[in-house]
């Protein structure tokens, strides 16, 4: 079992970009209601850091490892729909929505079918599906159906995320916390922005929205430096 000094020691240096973008975005607050191109930039930027974070563990990791990939992957997704989310007003809202739905396929790919843990996609499913009844009385024409299929992607990402979850014992690892973590603030991201814009105006929906976001974003790529692949597999890889 690694321990946190040495993830810090080892991963922290690799995140400072991202913090640093991350404090910017919160520092500068443009204002959402005048989208720009700077703003796009300001928004991804975070992102574009967590794709340098992977990178830097070296190409030939992300090639050796697919997990990895299919993360790096959902990444570049992410800042497409960024991107897209920042002129929602303008239309564009539902490409978004689109990009996070395929980011969320490539994280449950990502995280893999093993183990199954029915009892946890259960209570996933039982979340997801009381989300969907909060929402559906707000949501009208194509958004009932496509808020469906999203809520029923990020509880399935979430169930694939958290199903590898052992908080005790010799098989622990940091990564599997760091998945399951990660796949929880995502549905309390994701969960803000539906309530905030079909339901009700949500009090500082903004910073609750991003804060979780980008914290969710940061675990889920944290969760690729040891892969899913089986353990053996990974450690033979190191020595190599």
């Amino acid at each position: 079992m690694v321990s946190p000094v040495t993830v810090v020691k080892s991963e922290g240096p690799k995140l400072v970009p991202f913090f640093k973008a991350t404090c910017v975005y919160f520092v500068l607050w443009l204002p959402s209601s005048s989208p720009s191109w700077v703003s796009t930039l300001i928004k991804c930027l975070p992102i574009f850091c967590l794709w340098l974070f992977l990178l830097a563990h070296g190409l030939g990791f992300l090639l050796a490892h697919p997990s990895a990939t299919r993360i790096f992957v959902g990444l570049v997704f992410s800042a497409v729909g960024d991107a897209f989310l920042i002129w929602q007003d303008q239309g564009y809202f539902v490409h978004g929505l689109l990009m996070f739905a395929v980011t969320h396929m490539f994280y449950a790919s990502a995280f893999g079918m093993r183990p199954l843990a029915l009892r946890t996609g259960l209570v996933m499913a039982a979340l997801s599906g009381l989300c969907y009844a909060l929402l559906y009385p707000c949501l009208s024409g194509a958004f009932t159906y496509l808020v469906g299929v999203y809520v029923a992607l990020i509880g399935f990402m979430g169930w694939r995320a958290m199903a590898g979850l052992r908080l005790a014992g010799a098989d622990w690892r940091w990564t599997e916390l760091a998945a399951g973590s990660g796949a929880l603030f995502f549905i309390i991201s994701d969960l803000t922005i539906a309530l905030n814009k079909f339901c009700f105006p949500v009090p500082y929906s903004r910073a609750l929205i991003m804060s979780t976001y980008y914290a969710a974003q940061m675990l889920v790529a944290l969760s690729a430096v040891e892969s899913r692949e089986p353990v053996e597999h990974y450690r033979l890889t190191k020595a190599n």
